[in-house]
C-alpha cells in the first residue's frame, strides 16, 4: 500500500493495523543532537489513548512507546527514529460478523473496491489507532519546534452545536476535562449533550482548532507547496475530518475586501498586522502572525442503532454494530491535529533553509 509516508525532509512513515501485533512509525530527517527520550513521546500518546474517559472507547491500551533506533545516550543521532507501540487489548471476535457486510460511514466498501480485500478487524489501516504513529512523530516535531520558540496548541472548539467562548479561554482547563474544551461552562454543556447521544445509541461530531505561535514570516512556497495547502493535506489525511479552514475560512466568502484585508503597520522595526483574518498565511507563505486553523470532524460512524447496509454478496440487510467505540472522536483527535500541524510546520521550516543565497552563505561560510 502506498501513501503511508508524509513530508519531504522531516519524513514520517506510519505502519501497523488496529488488531495487528503493534502500531509504529519511522521518522527520517530529524537533526542530530535533539534531546529525546520515551517520556517525551509518552506525554503526547497519553492524550490520545483509549479508555481515558467515559466518552472514549473502553478498549484498554497502555499505548507504551518503545524507541527502537535513532537515539543514543539521550540524543537523536540524525538517523531514522523507529518507534513501536504494541497492541495488547485486541478483541478481534467483536468484528468477525462484519467480514460479510459493509458498515455505513466506514471505509469497508471503498477498501474492498480498491484492494479486493480488507482487514475487517477494527478497520485495519483505516482505524483511529493508526494515528499513534502520527502522534509519536508529532511529539518529536513539537519538541524540535520548541527549540526554535515555536509552539503548537490544539483544543476542541465545538462539539455538536456547543461552541467555546474565547472570553472563557483556559488551555489548562482543556487538558483536564473530558472534552478538550478550554471553556469549563461549554465543556459541561457538551458532556451533557454527549450523554444524551450515548443514551440514544448515537454519536457526535465537532471542531478542533489549532494555533501556531511565534511562527517566522517567509515559510512556504507560492504555488503547489503552499503552507496552507500542505496543512490542509496533513489535516484532511486524519480519519473523519471532512472540512478544513485557515483564518476566517468560509466566512471570507461572504466578506468584503475592506473588512477581510489585514492592514500592515510597524511595531518598532517589525512589520505586524492590525487583524488576522488570513490566519497567518498570505500567498501560501507565513506572514509572521499566529497561524489559526480548524478541522471539522464527522460523527463517529460506529453507532449502536440499527442501520441498513448490504453484504459483499449484494444482499440488503439491517445490522446493529457491536464492540467498543468512541461516541465522539474529537477529544482524542485534538493531539492528532496538533501532531500533524507540527510535522508540517517543521518540514517546511527545514525546506526553507535553502530558499535564499545569503542564508546558505551565512551557514557555510562562518
Amino acid at each position: 500500500m502506498s501513501g503511508s509516508t508524509f513530508g519531504n525532509i522531516f519524513k514520517v512513515t506510519t505502519w501497523g493495523e488496529s488488531h495487528g501485533a503493534g502500531i509504529g512509525v519511522v521518522v527520517d530527517g530529524c537533526p542530530a543532537g535533539l534531546a529525546l527520550n520515551e517520556e517525551d513521546i509518552q506525554v503526547f500518546l497519553d492524550r490520545r489513548k483509549p479508555g481515558s474517559s467515559q466518552f472514549a472507547t473502553q478498549r484498554k491500551e497502555a499505548d507504551c512507546v518503545e524507541i527502537l533506533s535513532g537515539v543514543f545516550e539521550g540524543k537523536t543521532t540524525g538517523t531514522p527514529i523507529s518507534m513501536l507501540v504494541r497492541n495488547t487489548s485486541q478483541r478481534s471476535s467483536d468484528y468477525s460478523e462484519i467480514a460479510s457486510y459493509y458498515r455505513p460511514g466506514h471505509a469497508d466498501y471503498t477498501f474492498d473496491q480498491k484492494y479486493g480485500f480488507r482487514d475487517y478487524r477494527g478497520g485495519g489501516r483505516s482505524s483511529g489507532r493508526e494515528t499513534i504513529g502520527r502522534v509519536a512523530a508529532g511529539a518529536i516535531a513539537s519538541k524540535l519546534l520548541g527549540e526554535l520558540g515555536i509552539t503548537v496548541t490544539a483544543y476542541t472548539q465545538a462539539i455538536g452545536g456547543i461552541e467555546i467562548s474565547m472570553e472563557h479561554f483556559d488551555i489548562m482547563e482543556a487538558r483536564q476535562n473530558q472534552t478538550g474544551m478550554p471553556d469549563k461552562e461549554a465543556s459541561q454543556k457538551a458532556e451533557a449533550y454527549l450523554k444524551e447521544c450515548m443514551a440514544n445509541l448515537d454519536s457526535a461530531g465537532g471542531i478542533v482548532a489549532c494555533r501556531v505561535s511565534h511562527m517566522p514570516a517567509g515559510i512556504g512556497e507560492p504555488v503547489f507547496e503552499k503552507l496552507d495547502a500542505n496543512l490542509a493535506k496533513a489535516i484532511m489525511s486524519i480519519g473523519a475530518v471532512k472540512a478544513f479552514e485557515i483564518g476566517d475560512g468560509t466566512l471570507a466568502a461572504s466578506a468584503n475586501g475592506s473588512s477581510n484585508n489585514d492592514s500592515f503597520r510597524m511595531n518598532g522595526t517589525k512589520v505586524i498586522k492590525s487583524t488576522n483574518h488570513s490566519g497567518g498565511i498570505l500567498g501560501g507563505i507565513s506572514d509572521g502572525s499566529e497561524i489559526i486553523l480548524r478541522a471539522y470532524f464527522k460523527p463517529t460512524p460506529s453507532i449502536f442503532q440499527k442501520q441498513d447496509t448490504v453484504t459483499k454478496d449484494g444482499e440488503d440487510i439491517t445490522i446493529q454494530i457491536k464492540g467498543r467505540h468512541d461516541p465522539i472522536i474529537v477529544p482524542r483527535a485534538v493531539v492528532v491535529v496538533e501532531a500533524m500541524t507540527a510535522i508540517t510546520i517543521l518540514d517546511m521550516l527545514l525546506q526553507n533553509m535553502t530558499a535564499r543565497m545569503d542564508k546558505i552563505k551565512n551557514f557555510y561560510q562562518q
